[in-house]
């Protein structure tokens, strides 16, 4: 019987073959800890008795989420984040470089076939680069930097299959946001997401990311891609054979398979406020906005950043509309300045802020009050979640994000 991406993955790792439904005990290859987190990681690590980390090299501490502080007791967990690297030894520490899920691969901290959790439901991220990762809790994360193991059922995997050539004016995201529309916010439960097909070939890492980062919004446990040249160029590694093989084979059993031709995608929107409410773009068109965010873990990559500026380039933000742009790290940061690609989006009107997670988790940079509508490339629209709850906040590719802070309005790109 053939095997999925993830059950190899799991099988590499434990050195037996496994099937959806057991329960086994992972070695971890790397663990992320945010700074919302830390206190409470922290705290609970010591309450289980634990001296030590397992490995100070596997684990990461990255602070982004409060990153610049917004709030009074924001500077706590620094401090306390802080103690516990000098008192234990962490190695791998990130102040503000930029958001956790664009840095755990962005800094080689991930490669194909490892297995990866942390302390953030989009951890899901990295099954770009054909890993398996998965958001876990504080109490689940203190055990693992002390036994460095954790316990898993294995996952029941839908496969979805993608062929042919996207139309210009879509992106990935209209992609993974059709995807969570289909299935419903519970329809991938505890399931792995194996992508496959020449579309996904054809995609960028970068892409990959966006779709691996959503993948949690329909309750998925990981998602996962194949990992090829493109994976090899980004992860700065040779591909073994055993990376080669994570595909998942022509007799391996999938709970569901999914399949959709490139060419019928069209522009769509998360509507407020679950993010499997998906419409298309037309159907929402002229509804007027106040604010325009694009960045996140999801789309705050040189790729989506370019795809804005695109737009944008020689028109202007509309009166009274916000255009707020937010690049995931650095790195991408620099390289955004170097190609101009960030003066553009300041000609625009843009108000560019430090890479971090921002508006995103409703911390700075942008917070929205009763009545005010606003188009976001991140990847969750809840009540609350940029604001008061009587925000309206949908969900959107930059490409789509950016004709609608030049339109005042939604628009199809």
């Amino acid at each position: 019987m053939g095997a999925t991406i993830i059950e190899k993955i799991i099988r590499n790792n434990i050195g037996a073959d496994v099937k959806p439904g057991e329960i086994v005990t992972v070695n971890v290859d790397r663990v992320m800890i945010h700074d919302i987190f830390i206190p409470f990681v922290a705290s609970k690590f010591e309450e289980m008795g634990f001296t030590k980390i397992w490995d100070t090299d596997k684990a990461v501490l990255i602070y982004d989420h409060l990153v610049p502080a917004s709030q009074i007791d924001d500077t706590r967990h620094f401090r306390v984040g802080n103690a516990f690297v000098e008192k234990y030894g962490m190695k791998n520490i990130h102040r503000a470089d930029g958001i956790c899920h664009q840095l755990m691969t962005e800094a080689g901290y991930v490669k194909p076939g490892d297995v990866v959790f942390g302390t953030d439901s989009h951890t899901t991220t990295y099954g770009c680069v054909g890993a398996f990762s998965s958001g876990i809790g504080y109490t689940e994360m203190a055990s693992i930097l002390g036994t460095g193991t954790l316990w898993i059922r294995v996952p029941e995997t839908i496969k979805v299959n993608i062929t042919g050539k996207l139309p210009d004016n879509v992106m990935a995201k209209d992609i993974i946001l059709k995807l969570i529309g289909d299935l419903g916010a519970d329809g991938a439960t505890y399931k792995a997401l194996e992508f496959t097909g020449d579309t996904i070939e054809n995609m960028t890492v970068a892409s990959r990311m966006s779709m691996s980062n959503m993948a949690i919004e329909a309750g998925a446990k990981c998602a996962v891609f194949t990992p090829d040249e493109k994976t090899a160029e980004y992860c700065q590694i040779a591909l073994t054979d055993k990376d080669r093989d994570l595909v998942g084979d022509a007799d391996a059993q999938y709970c569901q398979v999914i399949n959709y031709k490139a060419e019928d995608f069209i522009p769509v929107l998360a509507c407020p406020s679950n993010v499997d409410n998906v419409k298309p773009v037309e159907e929402l068109a002229g509804k007027e906005i106040d604010q325009v965010f694009i960045g996140s873990c999801t789309n705050g990559r040189l790729e989506d950043l370019m795809a804005a500026a695109e737009i944008l380039k020689g028109k202007h933000v509309a009166p009274f509309v916000k255009l707020i742009v937010t690049p995931a790290s650095r790195k991408i940061y620099q390289q955004a300045v170097d190609n101009g690609t960030m003066e553009i989006l300041a000609k625009a009107g843009a108000i560019i802020t430090h890479p971090s997670c921002g508006l995103c988790c409703g911390r700075t940079g942008g917070i929205l009050t009763d009545g005010e509508t606003v188009v976001a490339t991140n990847n969750r629209n809840f009540l609350g979640r940029m604001g008061t709850s009587k925000v309206g906040i949908y969900l959107a590719s930059p490409k789509t994000a950016a004709a609608c802070a030049v339109a005042g309005k939604i628009v199809v790109p």
